[in-house]
């Protein structure tokens, strides 16, 4: 799979608590009903399996906009609820994103964790849907491609 480094929204990301993404998307420049003629999709894979111990623990994803890049107020835009036990190491899950959502100017992700001990680490990227719905196939990381 390659990934456009510009819609990398976190790499390897450790949640402990509910916390935004590292990196957000200023949307000013392109169209905002988000590539009107390619759907879209928030794309979350699995670094660290989550944390399920005392089965209490929840995880939610958030597609998140704000009109600031730091996201200290963000606007939820949609969310999904991912089953701890389908948090896996290597795991992925798509969130298509709905068009003519965006009224902020920078697009980040948010993961909302609760319960008594959650952790995850996760990479969470926006993609073609189409691509991500494609076959996943995981290669080995450490190399860059430029």
């Amino acid at each position: 799979m390659i990934l456009d480094l510009q819609l990398q929204l976190s790499a390897a990301q450790a949640f402990t608590a509910t916390a935004v993404s590292t990196n957000t998307v200023d949307v000013s420049a392109i169209d905002p009903d988000l590539a009107p003629g390619e759907p879209l999709a928030l794309v979350l894979t699995v670094d660290v399996a989550a944390d399920f111990t005392t089965t209490d623990e929840t995880y939610q994803l958030d597609l998140i906009g704000d009109d600031d890049a730091a996201l200290g107020s963000p606007v939820v835009l949609q969310s999904m609820v991912i089953a701890a036990a389908d948090l896996t190491a290597g795991a992925m899950h798509v969130m298509p994103i709905a068009q003519n959502r965006m009224t902020e100017r920078y697009l980040g992700a948010q993961m909302v964790l609760g319960g008594t001990t959650p952790t995850i680490t996760a990479s969470i990227s926006i993609q073609p849907l189409s691509m991500a719905q494609a076959a996943y196939r995981s290669y080995d990381k450490g190399y860059t491609i430029s």
